[in-house]
């Protein structure tokens, strides 16, 4: 449980009840922070457990000001609202997946448990060529190309996409990663999965 749980607030948006972490009930110390550290704050409050991020952990990023300034600094947890990922590390991350459940399999467990913990986003725009070029079916030539190079790499992320929760796949010719993120991933807003607790969108 949550030992923060007290700030937890409630707002309604279109006849639908809300709730929120808020931050700013922490006091003067939270209005003289900047903006990146508060979203650091409200992640640390949001997560605290007492195990992984503890009371200690909000306090040292509530006391920005003065800790910030300690020689060798001083570490926080973070854990982001997803992770963003292209084909040269997600590629090796579904394998790593896909062995662990491999594992809990051989073990007698159920391989289904074993899924990214935090929503991830995996976005396929390394692997293209250029074959042909100056005509008007060029990247449809391309592409084409590409899903004849790596059809076996493409089958085992189609399966990856349905077999893993938390996990989306974004395929070959939508676009760069960086401008499939700001133009499509992002949310500014997340809401919880099991319950409808609104937080900053965060990107790793």
């Amino acid at each position: 449980n949550n030992p923060l749980n007290n700030f937890l607030k409630t707002l309604t948006l279109r006849g639908k009840e809300f709730s929120y972490y808020d931050v700013a009930a922490l006091g003067e110390k939270y209005n003289r922070l900047p903006y990146s550290i508060r979203i650091l704050l409200e992640s640390a409050m949001r997560n605290c457990d007492n195990f992984s991020i503890k009371e200690q952990d909000v306090q040292k990023i509530l006391n920005w000001e003065s800790n910030h300034t300690v020689e060798g600094g001083i570490e926080v947890p973070f854990k982001p609202a997803r992770v963003i990922l292209q084909d040269f590390t997600g590629v090796p991350a579904l394998v790593d997946f896909a062995a662990m459940r491999d594992a809990v399999k051989n073990l007698g467990g159920d391989p289904e448990k074993i899924n990214p913990i935090c929503p991830v986003d995996l976005v396929i725009d390394h692997s293209i060529q250029v074959d042909f070029a100056r005509s008007e079916d060029a990247l449809q030539k391309n592409q084409n190309l590409e899903f004849e190079r790596n059809m076996e790499r493409f089958l085992f992320l189609k399966w990856g996409a349905k077999a893993f929760d938390n996990m989306l796949i974004v395929p070959p010719g939508s676009g760069i990663v960086h401008q499939v993120n700001l133009e499509y991933l992002a949310r500014v807003v997340f809401t919880g999965k099991n319950t409808p607790v609104l937080y900053p969108d965060t990107v790793v």
